[in-house]
């Protein structure tokens, strides 16, 4: 593969602090001494000059152990700290349990600090939407606000290291980690990518890139499967949000667990060392994820243990996360001559440089009697609050079913998910306690008027919706009630990570829930909280109208009454096609053109026999209880140079009788150039909130070196020739405008 570039991968047009006041979260204050990043000048100098001291005192064994990344449980041996043994410790949420790792630390005898990782994902104590809900949201500033509060909250426990975010590009709902993700656009992802680093390391907490690279192309949508990626493919879609995650500064970034065309990340010297490190620059250092070192032995390019562990770190893995293959076999690789000492110095000295980087030589331990009162604050709530609002979609609403009319005077909350046992979360803050998330039957009953009855049946014994505890009840209330909400959707085993899926239905024993509901006659609100796009298409042509959220965090609920109450004018737009079927994945919107497109739909046209081509809900739809109208798109000129600007605009008008907001995308296609190019590709977005009636020229600043893409050798090319710009709604757009790159 190689690896040349002959322009910059990605550069975000979306700058968060150019975005409107009104799209733009409440900032809290952060203190110089919370943010974390990377130093400059002379700090990075003396820096430098700090780590090849220390490397000049450290023994064999205690270079190995600034790479060994242990974890909290059954195996975890505090002596390994005590003996210099260890880099890092990991799932440690006990601000007790984290200081007392802290306190070994001063035994050891040149007292190097651990960095502290955890999966602080969407939140530590005051939980926000997942990740693909934040997304849903397109909306940076507020994205890197709950980055920050998440951050924030583990730092006051005593982390300062996040595996986060999570940046894998996928087009396959089958996979159960597009929950982590931001769906299937590199460029929505890539400035995702960035507003959630900024985020995390503005809140204390060391950002952890992930997973480097090309996990979410998972063949059939299955764990840990191979991949198999062009490289064009890879330079245009794949890498372009994590060197946005770098630019934005990321300090760490983890390989994944997967084969990239062959080779597995894990030892992939040229992503991680060649391009990671060479072309790119970058300075942190690099985690494996959970035990991958020792499965490169399942993948068969290592006889053993101690092999892998050679491959690994000579392809530029620098810490061993929960593998204990560095821990046991590296100094003997050394000691054999098989691994350059140069080279497992320059591993611990990428480990050193994030650690003084961060500034944990002088940092304080965790004050566990301090940290309660840093969680769950009002101003972190108020945040999630916001992020479950905006990241909610309205995917139909037939009638104008929604918001709740007055002459509903009964509604029936169909599903145990609408009273949870626990919002779904990847960590447990022990100790620390956690405010009572609100059920949505309360949340609507004081939203509602005082005459309006909101009744509950849970119809299901579990979250899950796997088997019935009384659906006739559920039947019977829904019979009863002018409007039917019913709050379903996946949790439990069928979502995150190893939760691969053939069907994409709702699990369990819903759907016949589902029917029986619509078969009452009554009107239905189908309310999703799922962790991925499910298939729909029943749901589309028999209820009454659909919100379809993530998992809305600690405030999710409250967010859902807000809206359908009409106290909250949804605004959240579909990151991630829906799929009509399981039969059309990978389902996006960005496709190439094909010689025999769709044009009337027979035989010989790209098409199916038995299903449309498109996506039941396409990339950046979304509804309102607005309407929004576009007209008089412009380019400032009609010709500009391939190193040149141009800037855009168009006129939106809130067409409707309620106030609200619209996430106005741009789009362009190149439709002659030396490669086929997609027909739609997103280069920008702004979330804009406009009164009733009000009308706003709405300007994008695009730079004709960021409408390029690169070949099968890695080289970036802009092509000169017309190209077409498409403003408005969604990725179906048709307001449109043109302009033709000259050669200089």
């Amino acid at each position: 593969m190689i690896l040349r570039l002959a322009a910059p991968l990605f550069a975000c047009c979306l700058a968060i602090a150019a975005l409107s006041p009104s799209a733009r979260a409440e900032q809290a204050p952060a203190s110089a001494q919370q943010a974390v990043g990377w130093k400059t000048g002379r700090e990075a100098t003396e820096i430098e000059r700090r780590i090849d001291a220390l490397l000049k005192r450290m023994t064999l064994e205690e270079k190995v152990g600034q790479l060994h990344l242990s974890g909290r449980g059954e195996g975890f041996d505090v002596n390994q700290v005590r003996a210099g043994r260890m880099g890092g410790v990991m799932n440690f949420v006990v601000p007790a349990e984290v200081l007392e790792v802290q306190k070994a630390v001063r035994e050891s005898r040149l007292k190097i600090p651990l960095i502290i990782g955890l999966d602080a994902v969407h939140g530590f104590s005051t939980y926000f939407p997942l990740p693909l809900g934040q997304a849903s949201s397109w909306n940076p500033a507020l994205i890197e606000q709950a980055a920050y509060w998440t951050g924030r909250e583990a730092a006051a426990a005593g982390i300062n290291w996040t595996f986060a975010p999570m940046v894998d590009i996928s087009r396959d709902p089958r996979w159960g980690r597009v929950l982590e993700g931001a769906g299937e656009d590199a460029f929505l992802g890539s400035v995702v990518a960035a507003a959630r680093t900024g985020g995390y390391q503005r809140g204390g907490v060391a950002a952890s890139v992930k997973h480097f690279v090309g996990y979410g192309a998972a063949e059939a949508g299955r764990d840990y499967n191979s991949t198999w990626i062009p490289t064009s493919q890879l330079f245009d879609l794949f890498l372009p949000p994590f060197k946005a995650s770098f630019d934005a500064g990321s300090m760490t970034a983890m390989a994944a667990f997967n084969a990239l065309n062959g080779v597995p990340t894990t030892a992939h010297r040229g992503m991680l060392t060649d391009l990671l490190r060479g072309k790119w620059g970058f300075k942190g250092f690099v985690t494996s994820d959970f035990g991958s070192i020792t499965e490169l032995r399942l993948h068969g390019i290592a006889k053993d243990d101690a092999e892998a562990a050679r491959k690994a770190l000579l392809a530029g893995i620098d810490m061993d996360m929960m593998g204990d293959v560095y821990h046991k076999h590296l100094a003997g690789e050394v000691k054999a001559g098989h691994v350059p000492v140069k080279a497992l110095d320059e591993a611990v000295r990428r480990v050193l440089r994030v650690k003084f980087h961060l500034g944990l030589f002088d940092k304080p331990d965790v004050d566990p009697a301090a940290a309660p009162k840093l969680m769950q604050t009002e101003e972190a709530r108020k945040v999630a609050l916001q992020a479950a609002q905006e990241g909610a979609i309205l995917l139909k609403n037939a009638n104008e079913t929604l918001p709740i009319r007055d002459t509903v005077k009964s509604v029936a909350v169909i599903g145990a998910m609408a009273v949870p046992e626990d919002e779904r979360v990847w960590t447990d803050p022990a100790g620390l306690g956690r405010r009572v998330i609100t059920p949505l039957p309360d949340a609507l009953r004081e939203r509602l008027p005082k005459d309006v009855a909101v009744t509950y049946e849970p119809a299901f014994k579990k979250n899950c919706g796997l088997e019935f505890a009384d659906k006739e009840a559920a039947i019977r209330a829904a019979a009863a009630s002018d409007l039917v909400v019913a709050m379903l959707g996946e949790d439990c085993e069928f979502m995150g990570e190893g939760a691969s899926r053939t069907r994409l239905d709702l699990p369990g024993v819903q759907q016949e829930l589902l029917e029986a509901l619509v078969a009452t006659g009554k009107p239905v609100v189908l309310v999703l909280a799922t962790g991925r796009p499910l298939v729909l298409s029943w749901a589309d042509a028999h209820v009454a109208a659909i919100l379809q959220t993530f998992h809305g965090g600690t405030e999710g609920r409250t967010a859902i009454a807000d809206i359908l109450t009409g106290k909250v004018n949804p605004s959240g737009r579909v990151p991630m096609s829906f799929p009509r079927s399981v039969g059309q994945i990978p389902v996006y919107y960005d496709h190439l053109p094909t010689g025999r497109p769709q044009k009337i739909r027979q035989r010989y046209e790209s098409i199916f026999m038995d299903e449309a081509n498109e996506p039941l809900y396409a990339f950046g739809h979304g509804l309102s209880y607005t309407s929004f109208t576009y007209t008089n798109a412009q380019v400032s000129k009609p010709k500009v140079p391939l190193d040149g600007v141009v800037e855009v605009s168009v006129d939106v008008t809130n067409a409707g009788s309620r106030d609200g907001q619209e996430v106005v995308q741009l789009y362009i296609r190149q439709p002659v150039a030396s490669r086929s190019r997609p027909m739609r590709e997103l280069k920008g977005f702004d979330k804009v909130s406009l009164r009733a009636g009000e009308t706003r020229a709405v300007r994008f600043r695009l730079e004709a070196s960021r409408l390029g893409a690169h070949d099968e050798e890695g080289r970036y090319i802009v092509d000169p020739g017309e190209v077409e710009i498409y403003l408005g709604g969604s990725s179906q757009s048709s307001v449109s405008a043109k302009l033709l790159l000259v050669k200089s």
